[in-house]
């Protein structure tokens, strides 16, 4: 036993497994059960960087963001009872999107656990849904153990979050287990042996297909697969769609490139899937806002399906092939076995269907974030980071601001969750300092974790913030407009503060106002100029334009809406 080792309590042991995993930040807000925590990040003289937040939501989204830019787990440190479920949102949003995290929860004392004590909270119980993995520790001498486990769960196979609640008198307790321990994980075997007989049945079947569709997700983006699915792309001539997270998994400025399908994808994306003879998705989950009735979507194309996660298969829609494994090496593979197919004249197809349905708005009238986005994505020419929040600015993000390299653009995707971009983009901003990173958030969203500009400003971070202020929830009274006769429910934000002024109530920050389109290089600019700290740009857009195409929740592809239709809609039969 390492004498060193011995030395150590509960709290400072965990804090050096953090060091061993090459911890960063760590995004936190203290309280009573997780002092002993917070106290070892002091005595035991680490180079770990603690971020106090403003709220423990704001914390996940961080390590959320820090996470999707680098790769690496993002950490999270709170106290128990209130403070840690204060994190289930953003565990939740980290799990359905397949992001790696650490959440390290203080809670009551052993003896206390399951008498309500004071603040006390079934973590476990509470997080488990939302969780790859939870822990409960109850013997110090397990916490090098189960912190490496911990890493090493939220990283492989399909990545998610790990909750570690740890009492307060484990963290006080001194540890005499060695740093250096084995993992105890007989049941867990991420790695998957590459399926050569299934590869080349994919690769055959892809030789008789015409008119071919590459429908590509986040989990391409995770692989770090991205130049072997442009290599893949282009070998077979085949072109490209991409879900809300697979942005970036190919520049959408390439050919091959349809942009996003679904509900508000592009028009020319979705056509090409009802039209294509084989689809093909990699590392995508071929969800409820792509696929509409399982039944109609794609019910005469070849379907094939790449993913990690073998509960994936078959779970939407019957597939004629699978795959189960890791994207990169499944591609790598795949490249081999495969030949240019006779698709020019589909692609030609394509490119007259990019002209005929392009995205589009109208700069006469009033501020259109539509314009504002397209000067944005013009301006930063896909080298800026971009975090969206939810709602109809995330929908406008994803089609007018072009993703030209991986990593760099930040959605909630399977959990919708407001309140993500401008926490995200700050954890983005931790991880790339020297790069340019925005927050396009709506004026719904941003009230939800505005505090964190306290955050910002102390850490000078120099995110750039775009308020898309229409002083509306404005995809929910989109759905009213459109399914319920304009009634307009618990929709209108009247009392918004003044986000500009809000911005210089912080010192540090800086606020702009924007009304009219002709301002919007020029205020964008000041924007980017201003480095020592958080910009919030109030942009005062029209009220009540609507995001088309749009494709009616529950309905097929078939159904697409280009625009506003002249009578009222049927109501739709899935969420928004």
């Amino acid at each position: 036993m390492s004498t060193k080792a011995q030395q150590l309590d509960g709290a400072q042991t965990l804090v050096k497994c953090l060091e061993r995993e090459g911890v960063e930040y760590i995004w936190g807000l203290s309280g009573g059960a997780a002092i002993p925590i917070f106290d070892a990040l002091v005595t035991t003289k680490t180079k770990i960087k603690l971020v106090l937040v403003r709220h423990e939501q704001g914390a996940t989204h961080m390590a959320d963001g820090y996470a999707r830019v680098t790769g690496r787990p993002g950490v999270v440190l709170v106290t128990s009872g209130p403070g840690a479920t204060n994190t289930i949102t953003g565990i939740m949003t980290a799990h359905m999107d397949s992001v790696p995290m650490i959440v390290l929860c203080g809670q009551t004392i052993s003896p206390m656990l399951g008498k309500d004590a004071f603040q006390e909270a079934d973590v476990y119980g509470l997080t488990m849904p939302v969780v790859k993995h939870s822990y409960l520790i109850k013997n110090v001498n397990d916490i090098p153990r189960i912190m490496r486990e911990a890493f090493h769960i939220a990283t492989t196979g399909r990545p998610g979050p790990v909750v570690i609640d740890i009492p307060k008198d484990i963290s006080a307790t001194p540890c005499t287990a060695p740093l250096d321990v084995e993992m105890d994980l007989p049941g867990y075997k991420p790695e998957i042996d590459l399926d050569i007989a299934g590869i080349k049945v994919i690769a055959e079947a892809l030789k008789k297909s015409r008119k071919p569709v590459l429908l590509v997700g986040h989990g391409v983006l995770i692989s770090h697969a991205t130049a072997e699915l442009r290599q893949f792309a282009e070998k077979l001539q085949a072109p490209v769609t991409t879900t809300l997270l697979g942005k970036g998994a190919i520049p959408e400025s390439h050919r091959l490139s349809l942009g996003m399908i679904g509900m508000h994808g592009t028009a020319y994306a979705n056509k090409a899937v009802m039209d294509c003879d084989l689809i093909m998705s990699i590392g995508s989950r071929y969800d409820d806002r792509i696929i509409g009735p399982p039944a109609r979507f794609c019910k005469d194309a070849v379907r094939i399906h790449v993913d990690i996660d073998a509960a994936e298969i078959n779970k939407m829609i019957t597939v004629h092939h699978a795959c189960v494994g890791d994207a990169k090496k499944i591609l790598q593979e795949l490249i081999k076995h495969v030949e240019r197919l006779d698709s020019e004249e589909w692609l030609k197809h394509l490119d007259g269907l990019k002209k005929k349905y392009p995205l589009k708005f109208k700069i006469h009238g009033g501020l259109k974030v539509q314009h504002i986005l397209a000067e944005l994505s013009d301006m930063t020419a896909g080298k800026a980071i971009i975090a969206t929040d939810v709602g109809q600015h995330q929908m406008w993000a994803a089609q007018f601001c072009k993703t030209e390299k991986p990593d760099t653009w930040l959605s909630s995707g399977g959990a919708g969750t407001m309140g993500y971009g401008f926490p995200a983009a700050c954890g983005a901003q931790f991880a790339a300092p020297k790069t340019q990173v925005w927050a396009i958030v709506g004026d719904g969203g941003f009230q939800m974790t505005m505090c964190e500009l306290a955050t910002a400003c102390i850490h000078k971070l120099p995110v750039k913030v775009i308020v898309m202020n229409n002083h509306y929830l404005g995809m929910v009274r989109q759905w009213q407009e459109l399914f319920y006769e304009s009634r307009e429910s618990g929709v209108n934000l009247e009392g918004n503060p003044n986000f500009a002024k809000l911005a210089e109530a912080f010192e540090g920050a800086r606020g702009f106002t924007l009304k009219r389109g002709a301002d919007i290089r020029k205020i964008l600019k000041r924007a980017m100029d201003y480095n020592d700290g958080p910009c919030i740009i109030n942009a005062e857009v029209e009220k009540a334009t609507n995001v088309y195409p749009m494709i009616p929740a529950g309905r097929p592809i078939e159904d697409m809406i280009l625009e506003a239709p002249k009578t009222q809609m049927e109501k739709p039969t899935g969420s928004t």
